[in-house]
């Protein structure tokens, strides 16, 4: 299977291409933009508003970025790479090392954040969170949706595409932290919109702030994309536990002990899984479940994916029965 597909999104691919850096540019401090070709020349995959690309560095890690240029334009990708000082190296190496006219792998793209129809939209980015929101803004502009911007960041130096941004008028806030403060999400966000979609990405304290605050809006009304895993109470888990795996295209039946993840087993019995971040929030393992209940641990699905129990992150999330049937 190369394609997950959901309510006709397409969530997951494994098809690996060789693209080229044919632009990069500043588009903001510690932040550069990159601008990404078929390095034959041929059409890039079709790809919606949310969707990110996984880019395998040359030590085989893999980093995911958000595409935030023209979902319309097969010829390039857009994607934009903070630097992380104290990160693992990925984008160090984008953006020191990276040139203009290298190529480079990709896998993707992936979409865990699609952006579902509204009457209206509010859109909250924090620093290069604005990244997937901004497709989306454009979506819901081109379909003339009545919508609303909210982007913060530290200074108005490290806004990356605030000048592209700065044309909405006054659909759009800007507001760099060190000229206004912390963004009044209390403001903000006091009054539900029936009808009115959130969506928000940005650093953890921000996205946990906005979900604090939207707890009395409807449910449902609150998307989010997180950068890291999550660690709050609303993800407590019970305590890891031995359970079986079933493969069910090839019958085989593996032991999951207490102390291993299900993708640790599953690769350690050469199953055709993929995996990127290993701590639940890039959604690259995303593997069908045909029977079991899920123990959901990952920072990626929705309250009601979760329930649906059809779907899992292999690399965090396990089993609080005996067992699990997976589609593999």
């Amino acid at each position: 299977m190369t394609m997950l597909e959901v309510d006709g999104v397409e969530l997951a691919t494994r098809e690996e291409r060789t693209v080229r850096v044919v632009r990069k540019w500043a588009a903001a401090d510690d932040v550069v933009a990159l601008e990404l070709t078929d390095a034959d020349g041929g059409e890039l995959p079709v790809w919606a508003p949310g969707a990110h690309i996984d880019m395998v560095l040359p030590d085989g890690n893999v980093r995911q970025y958000s595409l935030c240029g023209d979902p319309g334009d097969r010829s390039a990708w857009r994607v934009g790479v903070l630097l992380e000082p104290d990160g693992r190296g990925g984008s160090r190496w984008i953006h020191e090392r990276l040139g203009e006219g290298d190529l480079v792998t990709t896998r993707g793209p992936r979409n865990h954040f699609p952006l579902s129809p509204a009457s209206r939209y509010l859109f909250i980015g924090g620093g290069i969170g604005i990244t997937p929101i901004l497709p989306m803004i454009a979506s819901a502009r081109a379909a003339g949706v009545e919508f609303r911007v909210v982007y913060g960041g530290r200074t108005r130096e490290s806004m990356a595409f605030a000048d592209e941004l700065a044309g909405l008028g006054d659909r759009i806030e800007i507001a760099p932290q060190s000229e206004v403060g912390l963004l009044d999400l209390d403001r903000l966000l006091a009054d539900p919109a029936p009808g009115t979609l959130i969506y928000c990405c940005g650093p953890a304290p921000l996205l946990d702030a906005v979900e604090e605050r939207v707890a009395h809006w409807p449910d449902g009304a609150l998307r989010v994309e997180r950068f890291s895993a999550r660690s709050d109470l609303e993800l407590a888990s019970d305590a890891d536990r031995e359970f079986e795996v079933e493969l069910a295209q090839s019958g085989t039946v593996l032991q999951v002990p207490a102390e291993q993840t299900l993708l640790s087993v599953l690769e350690d019995a050469g199953a055709d899984v993929i995996s990127s971040c290993a701590e639940g929030t890039c959604g690259s393992c995303e593997t069908t479940v045909l029977v079991g209940d899920i123990d959901h641990r990952d920072s990626v699905l929705s309250d009601a994916e979760r329930k649906a129990g059809d779907r899992m992150m292999i690399c965090v999330s396990r089993c609080r029965g005996a067992k699990l049937v997976l589609d593999l």
